[in-house]
């Protein structure tokens, strides 16, 4: 490089994946809110629907849209094309459709089979502050998949004990991802979900969580709140339908938290 030459420095988005295999704590809901909070902080933002259930997708009035993220991992569509834009300002998602639970038996037998999403994602990667990966609630092929392609791990977590023995299986395979296949993995941390402080338990699984991982363990609690239950039935995030409640507040700020982590 010459004196006075100028390098040119492209800025590449981060990369979180939300994991729990464990169904109903909250998962794509949370994938759904932060997004759209970090859109309206003024973040590029794209929502990659990994789950067959396509939730994600119908959270946003998206439904069996194709060509989507099925296609854009088998290779039959290129990912500008599997691009929906939503009614949220600079947030983009990739959707999903039942066709998806069809990848996980075709991939077993791939080679670098749990690279597909990453090498799918990367033509786009710079075009975005931060791309959000909603998997399946299972330790499967896809969700390996979202782990590799990932630079951190979110992990939403219900306030109840049986998900502190997942929480266990859970780090296991996030260590062995890291060992393996993405050493670059942070553990970008955890977070609880519909906290209800009227029950002991609730209480003592976050004192119980907080003491062991410290630093690794957001501050923003989300408090069960029937709002968020009800917005992606309209097909629109909480920004959206109800931005004053207690669960959209809640939401906000938990968004801020993703911002000032950076990890």
């Amino acid at each position: 490089m010459h004196i006075g030459e100028k390098r040119l420095v492209i800025s590449m988005g981060k990369i979180y994946v939300f994991v729990n295999q464990k169904g109903g704590v909250g998962k794509t809901t949370s994938a759904l809110n932060i997004g759209a909070f970090l859109a309206e902080a003024g973040k590029r933002v794209l929502l990659v629907d990994f789950d067959s259930q396509a939730n994600l997708s119908s959270g946003f009035g998206v439904n069996s849209a194709k060509p989507g993220v099925y296609e854009l991992i088998s290779g039959a569509a290129p990912i500008e094309q599997t691009v929906r834009e939503t009614s949220v300002p600079k947030l983009s998602i990739i959707p999903a459709g039942i066709d998806l639970s069809g990848a996980a038996v075709e991939l077993i037998n791939q080679e670098a089979r749990e690279f597909f999403l990453k090498k799918a994602l990367e033509p786009v990667r710079s075009r975005y502050d931060y791309i959000l990966i909603d998997c399946p609630p299972s330790l499967g092929i896809l969700t390996l998949n979202g782990l590799v392609a990932a630079d951190a791990v979110l992990i939403p977590m219900q306030c109840e004990y049986f998900a502190l023995e997942g929480l266990s299986l859970l780090l296991k395979t996030i260590k062995r991802i890291q060992k393996n296949l993405n050493p670059s993995l942070d553990m970008g941390g955890i977070f609880f979900t519909m906290y209800d402080s009227r029950t002991r338990l609730a209480q003592d699984v976050v004192k119980q969580v907080q003491s062991y991982f410290q630093n690794k363990i957001f501050s923003t609690i989300i408090p069960r709140n029937v709002r968020l239950s009800e917005s992606p039935s309209h097909g629109m995030p909480i920004t959206q339908y109800d931005p004053h409640c207690t669960g959209a507040k809640a939401y906000k700020n938990l968004a801020q938290e993703v911002i000032q982590r950076g990890f």
